[in-house]
C-alpha cells in the first residue's frame, strides 16, 4: 500500500505570497504547528477543515479521515464533478432538548479520474471514516509475461 499524499489545511502567509524561499517546507510546518497550538487564541485557524490521508493499492484508492466524537448519522458524503465532499454536523442539546452548540466540518478532495464512481463505498468505525474508491480495470497494473524462444 502506498501513501499518495497527505492533505493538512493550512493558511497562506506573507512568505508564500512573495514567492518561494528555500525554507518553504519548513515554514509551512511551523505555520501548521502554530495554527494548531494557538489557533483558538488568534482566531486564524480554520476550525471547519480537517486532515485526510489518501493512499492506494493496486485495486483501490482510499480516503481516510479521523472524525472522533461523531456518529455515522452526523457524516455526509457526496461525489460531484470529480470531487468527494465530506461534511459533518454535530449538535449538542441540553436536558430540555434545546440545541446549545453546533459545529460543522467540510472537506472536498479531488477524486482520481480512473475511479469507478458507481462502486464507491464507505465505512465508519471507531471514529475513522474510510472511503474506498475502486479503480477501473484499464487503470489497474497488469503483469505481462515474456516468452522465451
Amino acid at each position: 500500500m502506498n501513501l499518495i499524499r497527505y492533505h493538512y489545511p493550512r493558511a497562506t502567509t506573507l512568505a508564500h505570497v512573495n514567492g518561494r524561499s528555500p525554507w518553504h517546507g519548513l515554514e509551512s510546518e511551523f505555520d501548521r504547528f502554530f495554527e494548531s497550538a494557538f489557533g483558538e487564541l488568534s482566531g486564524s485557524a480554520r476550525q471547519d477543515r480537517f486532515p485526510v490521508d489518501l493512499y492506494e493499492d493496486k485495486d483501490n484508492s482510499y480516503v481516510r479521515a479521523d472524525l472522533p466524537g461523531l456518529s455515522r448519522e452526523d457524516i455526509g458524503l457526496e461525489l460531484v464533478n470529480g470531487y468527494l465532499s465530506i461534511s459533518a454536523e454535530k449538535k449538542t442539546t441540553d436536558d430540555v432538548g434545546k440545541v446549545t452548540e453546533t459545529f460543522s466540518l467540510n472537506r472536498s478532495i479531488n477524486v482520481p479520474h480512473e475511479t469507478q464512481s458507481d462502486k464507491i463505498s464507505a465505512s465508519f468505525e471507531h471514529g475513522v471514516l474510510t472511503v474506498t474508491l475502486p479503480k477501473r480495470e484499464e487503470a489497474k497494473p497488469k503483469k505481462i509475461s515474456i516468452e522465451v524462444k
